[in-house]
């Protein structure tokens, strides 16, 4: 595909300093597009994104700082906007289960190995030390 429409989805901001660039850039990697699966908005062709990418460029240009910025997106979009979502009682689950996940497992790890040294030291009847003991000499 060439020609206009292939260029119909590039964005194409100004920015009056480098500066505002680098944190739009930095901005639309943090957020995830609303509507696409683990896409954050640089990367979404979706129109919420292209929406939300064209709202953040209005914002830097009004002299909103990052927070403000992440702030407003949050309120309007939730937790599911932002790719490193905040600390607090509906997502303490989403920062905590990998650590705790990571604990069980090495429980059980260390349970495994526990009852593995200890069928390990299986002692033998004197009958049947000497007869193991005849059954090695007669294969050798």
């Amino acid at each position: 595909m060439s020609g206009p429409a292939a260029n119909a989805a590039i964005d194409a901001y100004v920015f009056p300093s480098k500066d505002l660039r680098v944190r739009y850039y930095d901005l639309i990697e943090q957020l995830r597009c609303p509507q696409c699966l683990n896409t954050n908005l640089a990367g979404s062709d979706a129109m919420i994104a292209q929406d939300l990418r064209r709202e953040v460029h209005r914002m830097i240009l009004e002299g909103q700082t990052d927070a403000e910025i992440l702030q407003f997106m949050h309120h309007r979009y939730g937790d599911f906007v932002l790719y490193k979502p905040r600390f607090n009682s509906s997502t303490w689950v989403l920062w905590l289960a990998p650590g705790m996940v990571f604990c069980v497992a090495l429980a059980g790890c260390i349970v495994m190995v526990r009852r593995r040294q200890g069928q390990r030291s299986v002692s033998l009847s004197d009958p049947d030390r000497q007869r193991l003991d005849q059954l090695l000499k007669d294969k050798a």
